[in-house]
């Protein structure tokens, strides 16, 4: 992120503008809008300029910049459209200490102007760092269509009853009264008239101060493999509702990003044969919190049913009585076998596939070597980098081809996500070689598709 989103406070403020052409006047319409001192400098002034002038909307000074006229603005724009005399009288407000803006020059302009949704006092900005301004504009149109006219009245009134709401405690009880009005009784009450909308408000309020409180609930949700965009839609519905999200540590930080911002976030990581938080501590964390009324995102990678202890924290909230929903995520070997070209099964080569792990709470994970040694199985191996020479060794002793296809796939859906094609044979040394530092995935006895393919070319050659 080039340029930080802020919204700043400009009534009673200077803004200073330079230019009196049309790039000047399609500025001036949005900075209209605001309550600043609006001050506009050229020598030469459109009619629509001087007519707003007339309005009293803005004051003209009718000449060339000159030093002295940015002084305690709190931003300039340079909108001249001639670039030698937008550079000189942007030096002059910067000297001054006016944050700039150049009309049309991203790379010399402190700070950019978005696109704007405006349901004053609800004001919804949009903005592409001046990649994609045609973008901007599609995302304000849309919105546009979707927030109701009604809105800022909404919120206007919702403003001025903010303090007698303060009864309310901070957090799910505060949230559920201001979601009740601005989604339910608000617009129900505004179509009776504005006068309607304030005895809703005291009656909606009256109605939560006497309901009881909410028990605490925990949703037990798969944030899949990295990938924000694959996570379910009952996933991030309930990360928008969760005042506490207690994660491991493969969740990824674009997922925690779409957490609600009041929320608490806890890491509550694992680490294989490393420094890890007890299972048994997680599970009192997640019952506390659910116990204090809160509603309990426990968030973990993949699937929570894969590899994820899920009976644990289960046990634990049924024996604390509190209530729960599993949300299913896409786990890794969904998301890297798709990203290989290949199927889990195939008719003729495989009719059953295996989701195995390299470790548990043990150490090594023992399986049934000796059938998955025969030809044409095919399993997913979660968490094998550190127990990779076991595996091949094992597999081997129990008669696998040495030459059957092994694939690793590091940082499963994500952008720097790795593909390393091997064999059994070479799968030590090739995944230390690899040097893999994320999260990675083993298929045994699939290849990636482009690699099978050219693997056959190869062999009708020979």
């Amino acid at each position: 992120m080039q340029h930080f989103p802020i919204f700043l406070a400009v009534a009673g403020r200077r803004i200073v503008l330079s230019g009196g052409g049309d790039a000047a006047m399609a500025k001036l319409r949005l900075l209209m809008k605001t309550e600043a001192h609006l001050t506009v400098i050229a020598s030469e002034i459109a009619p629509d300029i001087r007519k707003w002038a007339a309005q009293g909307k803005l004051q003209i000074i009718e000449r060339a910049m000159e030093p002295g006229d940015a002084l305690c603005a709190a931003l300039f724009y340079a909108a001249n459209e001639d670039d030698a005399e937008d550079a000189r009288v942007s030096a002059i407000a910067n000297a001054e200490g006016a944050l700039v803006n150049i009309i049309d020059n991203l790379a010399d302009s402190q700070f950019i102007t978005p696109a704007i949704v405006d349901r004053d006092p609800v004001t919804v900005a949009i903005g592409t760092e001046g990649a994609a301004p045609v973008l901007a504009r599609a995302i304000k149109a849309d919105l546009e269509e979707r927030l109701p006219p009604s809105l800022g009245v909404l919120a206007r009134i919702g403003k001025t009853f903010r303090h007698a709401v303060e009864v309310l405690p901070m957090g799910r009880k505060r949230r559920d009264f201001w979601s009740a009005f601005y989604f339910g009784k608000g617009p129900q009450a505004i179509e009776e008239g504005e006068d309607a909308v304030i005895p809703a408000l005291e009656t909606l309020l009256d109605d939560h101060i006497m309901a009881e409180a909410k028990e605490g609930h925990v949703d037990l949700v798969g944030a899949g493999p990295g990938d924000p965009e694959l996570l379910t839609l009952k996933a991030r519905n309930a990360l928008d509702k969760a005042d506490v999200v207690i994660h491991d540590r493969l969740v990824t930080g674009e997922i925690l990003e779409l957490a609600r911002r009041e929320a608490i976030i806890i890491d509550a990581g694992k680490t294989g044969f490393g420094p890890s938080m007890k299972q048994e501590d997680i599970d009192a964390l997640i019952v506390q919190h659910a116990q204090d009324g809160h509603h309990v995102v426990r968030l973990k990678a993949g699937d929570p049913t894969v590899f994820g202890r899920l009976d644990e924290e289960i046990e634990a909230l049924e024996a604390a009585d509190i209530s729960y929903r599993i949300v299913p995520g896409i786990t890794a070997a969904s998301a890297a076998v798709a990203n290989i070209g290949q199927s889990l099964t195939k008719r003729q080569r495989n009719s059953s596939v295996r989701l195995i792990t390299g470790h548990d709470t043990k150490g090594y994970a023992d399986h049934d070597w000796r059938a998955l040694a025969q030809p044409g199985e095919v399993a997913a191996i979660y968490m094998g980098k550190k127990s990779a020479r076991f595996i091949q060794g094992r597999l081997l002793m129990h008669g696998a081809d040495p030459h059957t296809p092994l694939t690793i796939i590091e940082n499963v859906s994500r952008p720097d996500q790795r593909i390393v094609a091997t064999t059994l044979a070479e799968m030590e040394p090739t995944m230390t070689n690899a040097g893999l530092t994320g999260p990675a995935i083993t298929f045994y006895g699939l290849a990636p598709r482009d690699a099978q393919a050219n693997a056959l070319k190869l062999k009708e050659f020979a």
